[in-house]
């Protein structure tokens, strides 16, 4: 999961889109880049880290120019996690191109064995956005009469794009002298927007991946880019816009609506907050079903996601809604994370649970969703400790059973606690006196109650439903394979770098 922005503007763009990335840096911690233009030459500042720590004056000085990109990175399954990986990417010919892309593409080793068998071109990192970058620039050069470029001619290397790449994409991506385009896959798995700001000069236009990065900047909402689009703003500030898929859906990721997406965001039309408003009132009606609500002294959600959803249970239950656990927001980042001991910890030092809000009460503990279970066994542990009677846990979403391939980071099968347990071993396994899931169906049903023009999602890590339809046991099997090799280097490296403390230690 990650965050793009793409912006045409009437003065500089460097601090614009630094501060969008901050409004999206939820979507993405491990990485964060911008890359400008100004003329025909591009400028660009990427590493890894916050975007807080990956930009200093000297690099905002350096990039110049009134139009750019920009990005923040959450890793998925099986990539690098080094500065190389960082996105935008860069490749000088047909036009010289930056890209940025949030997704993952499933067809990404048959793309690349045709950059190198059939287009020449040769793809340096294991990133799949530099693979999609590679094919834009092939789609160009291929469609490109001459040395000039008009819309007709971008909206043909799209719809190329679109014929030869598989998975979830939303991309940004900038032609140097050119402009800045904007396009999202067919199905519509990964969302994108875009506003407008009227200036004196003229009108500015950001494209981004939510909508709370434009109402931020001060940008007009005007409306998500529909699967299979894609929008062209020149240089000039003229904007351009046409479907370039010969077929299109609409399916969301259901995961933007109850985990990733801030909740002050409208994606495809629908409130993120309403929507998970309306998870809360019927996770409520489950738990009314399956719980003794008289048995339940407070409400209580695990910060932050999970609020909204508690709350609306909390009223519709008509039961006290407290704050037991306390987030603290200024724990640094975790380089070195060797194990579960590790991972608890971490969970301990981010949470503190206030014993007077817990102290002798029958807790409902409210979270969005359960991917591992090791956060959620630590969370009922400290309500325990903190003097809990009896602890309840709901969650908002459906039990996580299979891996994602269209950009979450999902773990393995292996590591999903419900991959092969039932409710009630769940439950076990967190440590909870009763576990209450949301049904897949009443989750789709709380989005399109807030959006009824919202017919299907992408809810693969819910249903196993793979919408791309290309998606084999052979192909998961590959993901799961290069996450646990991806997995066993890092232990390694872990390793190495203790073992190289303990020297450094004893040599001292």
């Amino acid at each position: 999961m990650c965050g793009i922005l793409g912006v045409v503007a009437r003065s500089p763009v460097n601090q614009l889109l630094y501060d969008g990335l901050l409004l999206l840096q939820h979507r993405g911690q491990d990485a964060a880049g911008i890359a400008t233009c100004s003329g025909r030459a591009f400028s660009m500042q990427k590493a890894n880290g916050l975007v807080r720590d990956v930009f200093r004056t000297r690099n905002m000085r350096a990039l110049a120019g009134r139009s750019g990109i920009a990005h923040v990175r959450y890793p998925t399954a099986g990539s690098a996690s080094n500065d190389e990986e960082a996105q935008p990417f860069y490749v000088n010919a047909p036009f010289g191109l930056t890209l940025a892309h949030n997704g993952n593409l499933t067809n990404s080793d048959a793309l690349k064995d045709d950059m190198f068998r059939l287009d020449r071109r040769h793809i340096n990192t294991e990133s799949d956005s530099e693979v999609l970058l590679n094919v834009l620039a092939n789609e160009l050069q291929a469609a490109a009469v001459g040395a000039s470029l008009d819309p007709d001619t971008l909206f043909r290397a799209i719809a190329g794009v679109h014929r030869r790449v598989r998975g979830a994409y939303a991309c940004v991506a900038e032609i140097a002298g050119c402009g800045v385009i904007g396009f999202r896959d067919p199905y519509g798995i990964r969302p994108l927007c875009y506003g407008a700001a009227e200036t004196d000069q003229g009108t500015e236009y950001l494209i981004s991946s939510e909508s709370v990065a434009l109402e931020g900047l001060g940008f007009r909402f005007v409306r998500d880019v529909a699967p299979g689009e894609a929008v062209f703003i020149d240089i000039e500030g003229n904007f351009h816009s046409r479907q370039c898929a010969q077929t299109w859906s609409l399916n969301p990721c259901i995961f933007e609506y109850v985990y990733f997406a801030r909740p002050d965001s409208v994606i495809d039309g629908t409130s993120v907050y309403d929507a998970r408003l309306k998870m809360g009132e019927l996770l409520a009606d489950k738990v009314r079903r399956e719980l003794h609500a008289g048995d339940i002294d407070v409400v209580m959600p695990i910060p932050d996601t999970s609020r909204p959803s508690a709350l609306q249970l909390a009223n519709r239950l008509n039961l006290d809604y407290r704050e037991g656990f306390i987030k603290n927001r200024y724990v640094g980042r975790t380089f070195i994370m060797p194990g579960q001991a590790v991972r608890r910890k971490s969970v301990r030092q981010k949470l503190n649970a206030m014993s007077i809000e817990f102290r002798g009460k029958n807790v409902l503990l409210v979270d969005d969703s359960i991917v591992r279970g090791t956060t959620s066994h630590e969370i009922v542990q400290m309500a325990r400790e903190a003097g809990a009677r009896k602890v309840y846990f709901a969650s908002a979403a459906p039990p996580v059973r299979y891996p994602n391939v269209y950009g979450i980071d999902m773990p393995t099968r292996a590591e999903l606690i419900a991959s092969n347990r039932d409710d009630e071993q769940i439950r076990a396994a967190i440590g909870a006196d009763a576990l209450v899931y949301q049904d897949i169906e009443a989750m789709k049903r709380a989005v399109r109650e807030v959006g009824p023009h919202l017919e299907s999602f992408e809810a693969s890590c819910f249903d196993g439903v793979y919408i791309t339809g290309d998606i084999t046991p052979e192909y998961l099997d590959r993901v799961e394979n290069a996450r646990l090799a991806d997995s066993a280097s890092s232990d390694e490296a872990v390793a190495t770098a203790q073992m190289n403390l303990q020297f450094s230690v004893a040599s001292d």
